[in-house]
């Protein structure tokens, strides 16, 4: 789909429609994204233009009417193929090694405590006896992820005694488990007030400067889509204009 050597990720004519009481209901309407490798990208639009829909689909947590995905990531195995149209099991396997998720309500496991809500990627990616046998380190892993995102002294708390920044920054933390290459975000300061949203910005802005992971950011805040490399604006299903 692409021989830009810098493109990560490309969405090619994609459509979504729901069906509504034998109504068909169109979000997506032939959408075309090229997503570049250690971007941030911001895509902003009012409630209900298809943002969300578009980074489930992006996520692999959801399929399009039509349309393809092409994706030249490190797991060459899927390099040329759509990766829409991949059966449930490799999806979840690119999901889980290749993709990092942050939602507006966070969606920590109440049961776990912090390090272990961010250790769950990788129990997810490991068979039991492997996580066992890498749990020192995996676990190090978890504790440093803490310590970069300023909440490693909550790491025994369960998430209710969070702050609703700190469960963000908890997210955060998880969806960078696996070393993803992309991280998708849904409206991630939604639920937050300005100052501590303003923390999470700079939060982002960071690990894409240290770690060269890239983002895709779903919101209505304009102070995080000006931080991003580019900004897509949505309306109707697709996009309107393009900032570089």
């Amino acid at each position: 789909m692409s021989n830009d050597p810098s493109v990560l990720y490309a969405a090619r004519k994609l459509y979504k429609e729901y069906r509504l009481q034998g109504i068909s209901v169109p979000v997506l309407k032939g959408v075309d994204l090229e997503i570049r490798r250690g971007e941030i990208l911001s895509i902003v639009g009012l409630s209900g233009v298809g943002k969300s829909t578009l980074l489930n689909i992006l996520g692999l947590l959801d399929s399009p009417t039509r349309g393809g995905l092409a994706y030249w990531g490190r797991d060459e195995e899927f390099h040329g193929r759509d990766v829409a149209a991949l059966d449930i099991n490799d999806k979840s396997r690119l999901r889980n090694r290749d993709f990092g998720f942050v939602f507006q309500f966070y969606h920590l496991l109440p049961d776990l405590n912090v390090l272990e809500n961010v250790l769950l990627p990788a129990m997810i990616l490991r068979s039991v006896k492997a996580f066992r046998a890498n749990k020192a380190l995996l676990t190090d892993r978890a504790s440093e992820l803490l310590r970069r995102v300023g909440i490693l002294e909550r790491r025994d708390f369960p998430p209710n005694r969070l702050s609703g920044g700190e469960r963000q920054r908890a997210a955060i933390a998880r969806s960078l488990m696996n070393d993803p290459e992309l991280v998708f975000c849904d409206e991630p300061t939604g639920n937050l007030d300005t100052v501590t949203g303003h923390r999470i910005h700079e939060l982002i802005l960071e690990l894409n400067g240290e770690l060269g992971t890239g983002f895709v950011v779903v919101t209505h805040d304009r102070g995080l889509a000006r931080l991003a490399h580019r900004t897509l604006s949505m309306r109707d299903g697709l996009f309107m204009n393009h900032h570089n």
